[in-house]
């Protein structure tokens, strides 16, 4: 309880500055959607319900990244803890904006690409932070 208590307001903050990206995502979903022949026309009460819906998510998906921080986690851990709620907090906004549809082929097809994806980004990341790693050890040994 008392690490949840130190980090809130980061995790507040975090959100905060992020959230308000979520609407623009959601425009340029509704938008590939709509060049794609997917969607002709949006319902005023979707497009509401989109903007709250991708503002939370944006908010959690940003805010959630306060547990890299918290030193008394182990990576592993704060990599299982920040996934685990980006994939819950992802498959109950696609269903409740009716991204995905409920039944267990379109929740597999969900969870594999969110994990291939949950694992490029760490790939991506991993290499990023190595090749930062190795500029640096250069520069310190000259």
């Amino acid at each position: 309880m008392r690490i949840i208590k130190k980090y809130y307001k980061e995790f507040l903050h975090r959100g905060l500055m992020v959230c308000g990206f979520g609407p623009i995502v959601l425009a340029i979903i509704y938008g590939i959607l709509g060049a794609c022949g997917v969607i002709d026309s949006l319902l005023p009460g979707m497009v509401t319900l989109g903007i709250i819906t991708i503002t939370v998510l944006a908010f959690l998906a940003a805010g959630i990244t306060v547990v890299y921080k918290i030193e008394e986690l182990p990576l592993p851990i704060a990599i299982l803890l920040h996934g685990v709620i980006l994939y819950v907090a992802y498959a109950i906004i696609y269903l409740i904006n009716g991204w995905i549809k409920s039944g267990i082929i379109p929740f597999l097809v969900f969870t594999a690409i969110f994990a291939a994806g949950y694992l490029l980004v760490w790939i991506i990341v991993y290499f990023c932070t190595r090749n930062s790693i190795d500029k640096l050890n250069k520069k310190l040994k000259n």
